[in-house]
């Protein structure tokens, strides 16, 4: 890789032990990748919570913050994913305070690095959203692929490590996404139906991201003549990059970067993959259970937005949740703030359901709240956090949040969601 007299210098350790690590860590990705050089990015999110970190994690991070602090700031706006506890809630739960012990040191290390604990997976539509051309270094793959995707920004799935690097240099491998060839689409899937929920939105992409080969195929849609909704557009991304491993994808006419076939395609239009709505029906039926038992109901990955709440909330105002089933819905700091002001919370909360602020619920030991609480079988409109909470040992199954509400006040799961 080429360097620049900068970025030979932090490598030397001329600025720090701190981004001397980072820009090891960039020269060690990028040799991997065949990356000719660096790109400066404009900002980070970086996903670290204390689950994936572990003690050994959180201490490297507390190594890092007892270096100067000239040295070890972030040179870039650098913000959080979601975290592994709501330190207001976590013993509702059943998390332990050992648990929330690694969560209070990491976000300390964190700050004292200074990155902004926003804790949210969707920044993009939050935070700071990246705009059409930006480079950016992002972690949470369901933010990766908005951003790409719905903004035209540009960036590849960035591990903790990596986004880490990124944010004390400000640098990131030019290889994969951030170059043109790479975002060239390479298959295309003709859709001949508007998804009616963001539940079917979220199958529409896990259809599609079932079909993906490779984290370097690119897909793209047609046949989407309304254009979508955020909310839409977020669950769609999020469940294909969960079932694909795909950050980026392309629909005509409606993304950025889309504006008919010739601006994403090269050469002859390859045939199309045809998807009907049977074919999602298809799909959402094969998580469907024998039986109706039901233990809880999520509303998270990704965190709900303020429109989502306020849906949630309509649902639930003036009704009760069943004894024998928990609903919970999480969202970023941000939001919970802005639904505690409007009333959206006391609704959910006096409706027997619990909001948790900064979380995400694959992220905050699903595992072990799940043995806590005895829960097995769980209900969600996320296409994402029913493909990732198999691996859990939860039973999962997909539904629209209206469904997924009655089901958790009759306290089973209901003839509309099957």
């Amino acid at each position: 890789m080429q360097l620049n007299d900068y970025e030979q210098e932090m490598l030397a350790g001329e600025h720090g032990q701190a981004k001397q690590y980072g820009m090891q860590q960039v020269l060690r990705v990028g040799t991997f990748f065949d990356a000719p050089d660096t790109v400066e990015i404009a900002q980070v999110h970086l996903m670290a919570d204390p689950e994936s970190l572990g003690v050994s994690g959180v201490e490297f991070l507390e190594g890092l913050a007892t270096t100067p602090e000239a040295d070890r700031t972030v040179v870039v706006p650098a913000v959080t994913d979601p975290r592994g506890v709501d330190l207001n809630a976590y013993k509702k739960l059943g998390q332990t305070d050992g648990m929330a012990d690694l969560e209070i040191r990491a976000t300390a290390a964190f700050r004292s690095l200074g990155f902004m604990m926003t804790d949210t997976c969707i920044n993009y539509q939050t935070i700071c959203p990246p705009v059409l051309g930006e480079h950016v270094a992002f972690g949470d793959t369901g933010s990766t692929i908005y951003a790409n995707s719905v903004q035209g920004a540009r960036t590849n799935f960035e591990g903790g490590p990596s986004a880490l690097a990124a944010a004390l240099t400000g640098r990131a491998p030019r290889y994969g996404y951030h170059l043109d060839q790479f975002r060239r689409g390479s298959c295309l899937f003709d859709v001949d139906f508007r998804p009616k929920d963001l539940s079917d939105w979220g199958a529409l992409g896990a259809y599609v991201g079932r079909e993906m080969a490779s984290y370097w195929e690119v897909p793209v849609i047609t046949g989407i003549e309304d254009t979508p909704t955020s909310d839409e557009m977020k669950q769609f991304g999020a469940a294909l990059a969960s079932f694909g491993s795909t950050p980026l994808f392309h629909m005509i006419g409606i993304t950025p970067e889309a504006h008919d076939f010739k601006a994403v395609l090269d050469g002859a239009i390859p045939k199309s993959v045809k998807i009907a709505k049977n074919d999602l029906d298809t799909l959402i039926k094969s998580y469907m259970p024998s039986d109706d038992k039901l233990d809880v109901v999520v509303f998270a990955g990704p965190q709900l937005s303020l429109m989502e709440m306020q849906t949630l909330a309509e649902h639930l105002r003036g009704r009760k949740i069943s004894n024998d089933v928990a609903l919970i819905a999480t969202t970023s700091p941000e939001i919970k703030y802005a639904c505690d002001r409007m009333g959206l919370t006391e609704a959910i909360e006096t409706a027997g359901g619990m909001v948790l602020s900064g979380v995400c619920f694959y992220q905050m030991y699903a595992r072990e709240i799940g043995e806590a609480n005895g829960w097995k079988r769980l209900m969600s409109n996320s296409a994402k956090l029913v493909n990732i909470l198999g691996g859990y040992g939860y039973e999962p199954m997909l539904a629209s949040m209206e469904a997924c509400v009655e089901s958790a006040i009759q306290g089973r799961i209901t003839g509309d969601a099957k």
